[in-house]
């Protein structure tokens, strides 16, 4: 008899769309994920359901838009009372009524993991509260709370012999997960803290990256103005390349055990990240620590640079890569692997995803219409509250304080420069007109006036 398909699915939080080698870094070095995108569908327009990490996550783990689900911040988010605006509430934990794919899996007889951080709830909503047998590490916090070195003081990973790394913590469970399960179908949920900061450098890598550094044409990064921020242009940052790369290593340590376990053929593999990488932020004295020109802003922000990321896909027994261009999102990763593990669909629960696999197998070149964003929060990148839509190759960007938009082809222009609402405003409504049906199918709930900041002048919502 067959074995069944296993799943491993490694999301790291905060990668940026150009941190990999394979989408384009020079500086910081991936020779594992690289080796891994030869052999997979790699995503050049995969985006993250939102510009921060909680939404994403929830989206991912349940097939739904986090408009739909009821998450619209980072828990428990950043909702200033001096501002203009007031963000909406949103809850503060993934709802137990949400049927996860960790539970549609264990439902058909899967051993479930999950290890690293998790970000949806306090307890009672933790990882094995969500179908999830075991979890290492995954507790409330964005963060590692005790840093990336033992002691971790975290709740649900105890701690290791002093000096251990945290990345490599939590490969190690999962590498004795595999083990002990070779012989059972598994899902392997590896959820990385990493790059996440604090930025603590991979102490036996960082040298390498030092040295590198001193190699590079320009090794200073320029600071460009976004808004009220300020966005890192150039990939320099040592401590980050070095994270990066004890990543890399690690995912190699599981791929390697695959192979060893002579499971890597009926496995279904995913790489991706949670948000665009940290590239934007809004303290004029602290330096982002990466870069994702050509583009524009980062995590926090609806501009690509926030929500475009790596998306890398390797289906059970495939030895050739392709590269796939259709726009596709956190939400279809549910469905997608259904179909991959021939299971069968819950189109009551990922209501907002759609299976990828007619990308790779039937030729289809679009899997969406239209993708939608919704943070209408402050953010301490210095996003102010917002939503955006991406129909083809058109792009609009609403932000709420001044009622303002603006409107991207990103065909012609990926760096989001060149702002064509003047020129376009034909097209301008078009995508407003489409984003207001959005909204309102989702449920969206807009910021309001604040009141109580008596410096404000009345704004239009």
């Amino acid at each position: 008899m067959a074995k069944r398909t296993n799943v491993v699915f490694i999301l790291v939080d905060d990668l940026g769309w150009k941190d990999l080698g394979c989408y384009g870094s020079t500086f910081y070095e991936t020779p594992n994920i690289d080796k891994l995108a030869q052999k997979s569908a790699v995503f050049t327009n995969a985006y993250a359901a939102s510009p921060v990490c909680s939404p994403t996550r929830a989206a991912i783990l349940t097939g739904k838009h986090p408009t739909r689900v009821g998450i619209t911040d980072w828990i428990p988010g950043f909702d200033p009372k001096d501002r203009t605006l007031l963000g909406p509430n949103d809850l503060h934990q993934l709802p137990l009524e949400e049927t996860t794919w960790a539970e549609a899996l264990k439902q058909k007889g899967y051993q479930t993991f999950f290890a690293g951080k998790w970000h949806l709830g306090d307890e009672g909503f933790f990882p094995e509260d969500q179908g999830f047998d075991i979890n290492k590490g995954g507790h409330h916090m964005g963060q590692p709370p005790g840093g990336y070195y033992s002691p971790y003081k975290n709740p649900r990973l105890s701690d290791g012999p002093e000096g251990e790394y945290l990345t490599d913590r939590l490969v190690g469970e999962s590498l004795e997960f595999m083990e002990a399960n070779q012989e059972n179908p598994f899902l392997l949920y590896l959820s990385f803290y990493t790059v996440h900061t604090p930025i603590q450098a991979s102490k036996r890598h960082l040298e390498k990256f030092r040295i590198k550094r001193q190699t590079l044409a320009d090794s200073i990064p320029h600071i460009a103005s976004e808004g009220q921020g300020y966005t890192t242009q150039g990939q320099t940052n040592a401590e980050y390349a070095s994270m990066v790369y004890a990543m890399d290593e690690n995912v190699g340590r599981i791929l390697d055990r695959l192979q060893e376990l002579d499971l890597m053929d009926n496995t279904l593999l995913v790489f991706t990240s949670d948000n665009g990488g940290l590239s934007t932020v809004a303290n004029a004295n602290r330096v982002a620590p990466t870069d994702v020109l050509p583009l524009r802003a980062g995590k926090g922000w609806a501009y690509e640079g926030g929500i475009r990321i790596p998306l890398i896909i390797k289906k059970p027994g495939a030895d050739k890569g392709l590269v796939i261009e259709a726009p596709v999102n956190s939400m279809d990763l549910y469905p997608t692997v259904l179909n991959t593990l021939k299971l069968e669909a819950r189109p009551e629960q990922h209501q907002d995803g759609v299976d990828l696999s007619g990308l790779w197998e039937n030729g289809v070149e679009e899997v969406h219409d239209v993708l939608f964003w919704d943070f209408p929060h402050y953010h301490g990148s210095a996003w102010t509250p917002g939503c955006a839509l991406r129909k083809g190759d058109w792009k609009v960007i609403q932000f709420y304080e001044g009622n303002k938009a603006e409107l991207y082809n990103l065909k012609e222009d990926i760096g989001e420069q060149n702002d064509l609402a003047e020129a376009h405003p034909e097209k301008l409504g078009e995508l407003m007109k489409e984003m207001e049906k959005v909204k309102a199918k989702l449920g969206a709930k807009a910021p309001t006036e604040n009141i109580n900041n008596k410096t404000n002048s009345k704004i239009d919502l």
